[in-house]
């Protein structure tokens, strides 16, 4: 087959000497210096015959091409059992032996409890089998979806995560895999390890034991700004923005979490918009540009979660609790006032405005509506230009940092003393569902359900 290819090559470029430079007298064709005196006729012999071997070996190369094929695909479709089984075999043997040299086995750490559960997958608590004093968080990827490949939002996840390093942020610490055997089907399980937090936001507002002071309320959200700051100043939007991906270490210290949304971004290229998917953030925390269908986004989209984050460090419970992307519009425009081109100019260009029914003639009652649970007017004031309609108008991290909220007494102080008096840790998951109250009225919290397991002299009570 070779042979036959290259006495091709060699006769296209006899006839391409041939027809192309015949006559000329630099020529170093040796075919070219042998015939050059011919007249035209013999050339025009010669021609002919090198196309009719051409085309001779040109059919030959194309029959045993086919041969080759034929045999091939008999050898698959007659499945012979001993080449099958061999090439299995080794297949799963290359994958069981094969060497990950940046990700170790998850069987150096010990999982002691499930301490979170959703559409992301599961989150355990864990021990490093060579240091028992360190605990660690093991989220588990979800391959389940996924024929071939890693999940490119796994993907996605772990290079923000690598990216991002600031004490507000959860720290990545490696990625894990279980051993491909014949228990598993040959298909590993990756785990994201992240430094232990001993409880998230939702879990501690859901403890009617545990409370906060105005000075320990401003050092939450403090931290909680920071951490957005942060990440904004990276092109990095969170998307995900609510309580229970708020976590807290034991000593105090706040770090955002469950970067599963987050993306980059950037500002428009050339003029043209950005098209990102308004199918994000958790409804409750939802801003009112994603359910009216925006899809040129940016930082405000956090800095809405933020607001609701904040009221909720006084009401204990979401402001706003809609069933659907239709009744989180009317409860936003009863509490922000009506959605309109006055109030919010350009809004009247989004994909849904005219196919949602948006009350009118609702006036704006945040201040009003919350007065009862935030005695601090700094606290209003602020809460008030986070929950702005307008995204443009919004408040940004560095404005609210820069706040006098934060910046009048009582000032911000750390939380690892009132947290010492909780030696449980406090998580949302398995809480009985939140009550949808509104937030004119008081209500009471529900009881949280405890683990039996102990561990440093902590219970971990997951809610």
């Amino acid at each position: 087959m070779l042979t036959l290819t290259m006495a091709l090559t060699y006769l296209n470029e006899i006839e391409v000497s041939l027809v192309r430079n015949p006559l000329r007298k630099s020529s170093k064709s040796f075919w070219v210096r042998s015939f050059k005196s011919s007249n035209l006729l013999f050339f025009s012999v010669v021609i002919i015959i090198i196309k009719l071997l051409r085309k001779t070996l040109s059919g030959l190369i194309l029959y045993w091409c086919g041969r080759l094929q034929t045999r091939m695909q008999n050898n698959h479709h007659s499945g012979h059992p001993s080449t099958m089984a061999m090439n299995m075999r080794e297949k799963e043997k290359y994958i069981e032996t094969f060497n990950f040299p940046f990700c170790e086995e998850a069987t150096k750490y010990q999982k002691v409890a499930k301490i979170g559960q959703g559409t992301f997958g599961e989150v355990f608590k864990a021990r490093d089998i060579s240091n028992t004093k360190k605990f660690v968080a093991m989220k588990k990827v979800l391959m389940d979806n996924e024929k071939e490949g890693f999940p490119i939002t796994a993907l996605r996840e772990i290079r923000i995560l690598q990216l991002l390093k600031h004490d507000n942020v959860v720290n990545l610490i490696e990625i894990c895999r279980t051993k491909a055997c014949a228990a598993n089907r040959y298909r590993s399980t990756f785990y994201l390890v992240f430094d232990f937090c001993e409880h998230d936001l939702a879990g501690l507002l859901s403890n009617v034991n545990v409370k906060f002071s105005l000075g320990e309320i401003k050092k939450v959200l403090q931290q909680l700004l920071n951490g957005l700051y942060y990440i904004h100043s990276n092109k990095i939007l969170h998307r995900d923005m609510k309580a229970a991906n708020v976590l807290i270490t034991k000593n105090g210290v706040l770090k955002l979490a469950d970067f599963g949304l987050a993306r980059a971004f950037s500002s428009s290229k050339n003029g043209q918009p950005n098209r990102f998917t308004n199918r994000v953030v958790t409804l409750w925390y939802r801003p009112p540009e994603l359910l009216l269908g925006e899809r040129n986004y940016g930082p405000p989209v956090d800095l809405w979660g933020a607001g609701c984050i904040m009221a909720e460090m006084w009401t204990r419970s979401p402001i706003m609790q809609g069933n659907s992307e239709q009744q989180q519009l009317t409860l936003i425009s009863q509490l922000c006032g009506s959605i309109n081109p006055q109030s919010w100019p350009g809004v009247e260009h989004l994909e849904l405005y005219k196919k949602m029914d948006l009350p009118q003639e609702q006036k704006r009652k945040v201040k009003e509506r919350l007065k009862p649970y935030m005695k601090d007017p700094y606290a209003l004031d602020l809460l008030d230009k986070l929950l702005v309609l307008d995204p443009l108008k919004r408040a940004d991290s560095d404005t609210a940092l820069n706040h006098d909220f934060f910046w009048t007494d009582p000032m911000p102080c750390e939380l690892g003393k009132m947290l010492a008096n909780h030696t449980q840790s406090m998580f949302e998951f398995l809480a009985p569902p939140r009550r949808a109250t509104q937030i004119s009225r008081h209500h009471s919290m529900p009881r949280p359900t405890t683990s039996a397991v102990q561990d440093s002299g902590y219970q971990d009570r997951v809610f």
